[in-house]
């Protein structure tokens, strides 16, 4: 079988350091998987490789994603970000990422945290998908319909089971590079 990377970042060498580097690795940061889910909530309608390129920025504009920070955030900082041309400017994204930030901050005090409610929908342990191609990985499963409704029961937003999916993919929920990627026994192996 021929070793080659996943189709998906194509030439761009950014696309490919997150592909290489990131994506599909184990996260288990609170803070660090809080960032993510808001990352993908302003992926909504946009290719991931912009808001890549624009993540730096967005980071300095949200205070590193701090979710204490950004629970405290009010109308002057919303018309902040709003003029703020290096980031996604999408009201309602960024008044999810707000309350997104209050949810988080009830999750995190009501037991033992944003990871253990998000890695507990796999038990604890990433799904080792074994996808051939492209057209085999789903947009979606049944876990990630429960993550985005446990999510939303919780008071986040822009987190439906596609963004979910996406996610559980970037954080190492789910192992889908390809078989024939070198990456997918790399990740495969890392420890849980």
């Amino acid at each position: 079988m021929t070793q080659q990377r996943c189709p998906w970042p194509g030439n761009d060498p950014l696309y490919i350091a997150y592909h290489d580097e990131e994506w599909g690795v184990p996260e288990r940061d609170d803070r660090a998987l809080f960032e993510k889910l808001v990352l993908d909530g302003f992926q909504a309608g946009l290719a991931w490789i912009t808001i890549l390129r624009k993540r730096e920025t967005m980071r300095a504009a949200f205070d590193r994603f701090d979710p204490y920070t950004i629970a405290r955030y009010g109308e002057a900082d919303i018309n902040r970000l709003l003029h703020d041309a290096g980031i996604i400017r999408s009201r309602a994204k960024i008044e999810a990422a707000i309350g997104n930030a209050r949810a988080w901050i009830a999750i995190q005090e009501a037991g033992p945290g944003f990871s253990a409610f998000l890695w507990d929908f796999v038990d604890g342990v990433p799904v080792q998908n074994r996808f051939a191609e492209m057209s085999e990985v789903p947009a979606q499963t049944p876990t990630s319909q429960a993550m985005a409704k446990a999510l939303k029961s919780a008071g986040f937003k822009f987190c439906g089971p596609v963004i979910v999916y996406a996610f559980m993919q970037a954080v190492g929920m789910v192992n889908d590079h390809l078989v024939t990627c070198p990456r997918h026994a790399e990740v495969a192996r890392l420890p849980v």
